[in-house]
């Protein structure tokens, strides 16, 4: 069985720890390959590779960054459909959706490649007299990227093309559950010309993560993943010392307004709710219908859910996969048999489903559970799988308070066909990103992507502006060039700006 390893200074290298996991295909349910699991000295070695790496890259022209960057865009964008079949392989989602990930993760190299307009200073004359100031970014060292399963090309690509654009080294560390895209585009990478060390990619675990948490020689970290292990890596890497910005979980709401077309609404909450297999940290997980006619959108989206053709992600006709483990799937249907439990109604109940030729895969079916308060589990949890919770509100106002009583704050969106009621709840909820008849209101790579609340432990979104300011550190430089004629002028009193 094929041993899947890590790259570091420009080369696949063989895992020295001993240590594997097992990689599935998750719509067969069969193991398709082992990946090597890196210990403390494993990622030192990549560390330092990357810290040699960066000595020359940091002070590479930004033409020079530039046209490797150029190149790996022409690159990605060749192999896009290649990319899209290592996702669905190992990750199961569908092709299309795995196309448009890899789309959007080539959107923010597309934004880096502006490099020497982001990267650009300022400068203010004559302050003083003879003297002028100015400033500029530079970059940080060896930064580390930790990414979750459900984006293995998107997420890493919101940090590696920007982090290098502005002339750090790079060491990702991607999910052990689907490592083998992170290592395709390692080698576009090379293939572009980014020199050897400069993007290193270490397959691992949690130890692999501690590591590079404590490691001295890393300046920076950006995390992707659930809540409780975002506040871990957020709390172990700065009291190293690090910068971080660390993206945890969410539970994404959906107001619909008693305004809105149902139709409309309903084959967007579907969309949102059961593409990728509700395994999206901008997933709409929970749907609030205002007003009375809650029980018909219910009635549509039900029906709609059930509609959807689930199979195989490699699989054109299909247009929801399975999800990633035996597992994953477990927990969701236990979480499905505890909503009822407590009282919730499934309007569309997804589990036991078979999808013929594929019995053994990680399928749930799309679910959709009402009669949802917030007290349940069922709302409580970020479940990350194929279920749409329906709460009731009785106005817009208290669709905001139930908004804005959740722990996540990451993506909200509202349906309505009135301009002032939307502008009242983009106003009024406490969430990083919103949307207007917007399901999924992911930014484009020019704004920056990022949440609230215990969805956000930093200080810094990720990728666009925000991005650049995370990976780069500012300089003010106050210069005066003296006549060798001219008195010395010094001063005993602190400088002002005569």
């Amino acid at each position: 069985m094929e041993t899947i390893p890590h790259f570091i200074g420009g080369q696949r290298v063989a895992g020295r720890s001993g240590r594997g996991a097992p990689v599935y295909d998750p719509a067969t349910g069969a193991q398709t390959a082992e990946v090597a699991l890196a210990d403390v000295d494993e990622v030192d070695a990549a560390v330092r590779v990357a810290g040699e790496a960066f000595t020359s890259w940091s002070q590479a022209s930004l033409s020079a960054r530039s046209r490797v960057l150029f190149a790996f865009r022409a690159l990605v964008h060749a192999h896009l459909d290649e990319l899209a079949r290592v996702v669905a392989a190992e990750h199961g989602k569908v092709l299309s959706d795995a196309r448009g990930e890899v789309q959007r993760g080539l959107e923010v190299v597309e934004f880096a490649c502006g490099l020497g307009h982001l990267l650009k200073g300022g400068y203010s004359d004559q302050v003083s007299s003879g003297v002028d100031v100015y400033s500029l970014r530079e970059p940080l060292g060896v930064v580390a990227g930790i990414t979750p399963f459900n984006f293995p090309v998107m997420v890493p690509m919101w940090m590696h093309p920007v982090a290098i654009a502005c002339g750090n080294s790079f060491v990702l560390k991607p999910s052990e559950r689907d490592p083998s895209a992170s290592l395709r585009v390692a080698e576009l990478w090379a293939e572009a010309g980014l020199p050897a060390g400069v993007f290193n990619v270490v397959n691992g675990d949690r130890a692999a993560v501690e590591a590079l948490c404590d490691h001295p020689g890393v300046a920076a970290i950006s995390f992707v993943g659930s809540t409780p292990i975002a506040r871990a890596v957020h709390a172990r890497a700065t009291a190293a010392g690090k910068r971080v910005q660390a993206l945890g979980g969410a539970k994404n709401h959906a107001v619909v307004l008693p305004d809105a077309d149902p139709d409309f609404a309903a084959d967007h909450l579907v969309a949102a709710a059961f593409g990728s297999a509700g395994e999206r940290c901008m997933a709409i997980s929970a749907a609030v219908a205002v007003g009375a006619r809650g029980d018909d959108l219910v009635e549509i989206v039900a029906k709609k859910g059930a509609a959807v053709r689930v199979g195989p992600g490699r699989d054109e006709a299909s247009e929801m996969g399975p999800v990633i483990t035996a597992e994953a799937r477990d927990r969701i249907v236990a979480a499905i048999g505890h909503s009822t439990e407590q009282g919730a109604h499934l309007a569309l109940d997804g589990r036991g489903i078979v999808v013929p030729g594929h019995e053994d895969g990680f399928f749930v079916g799309p679910t959709v559970v009402d009669a949802v308060t917030p007290q349940m589990d069922v709302y409580r949890q970020e479940i990350f799988g194929p279920v749409l919770s329906v709460l009731r509100a009785g106005d817009v106002d208290e669709a905001i308070a139930l908004v804005n009583a959740n722990p996540y704050g990451n993506g909200t969106a509202v349906f309505t066909n009135s301009g002032e009621t939307a502008r009242r709840f983009v106003r009024g909820v406490s969430v990083g990103m919103v949307g207007v008849n917007v399901p999924i209101p992911v930014p484009v790579a020019h704004y920056s992507f990022g949440g609230w609340k215990d969805s956000l432990f930093g200080e810094h979104h990720i990728h666009g502006p925000e991005g650049v300011a995370f990976y780069t550190r500012a300089k003010v430089v106050t210069a005066r060039w003296p006549s060798p004629r001219a008195a010395s002028a010094a001063s005993y009193h602190f400088p002002t700006g005569q």
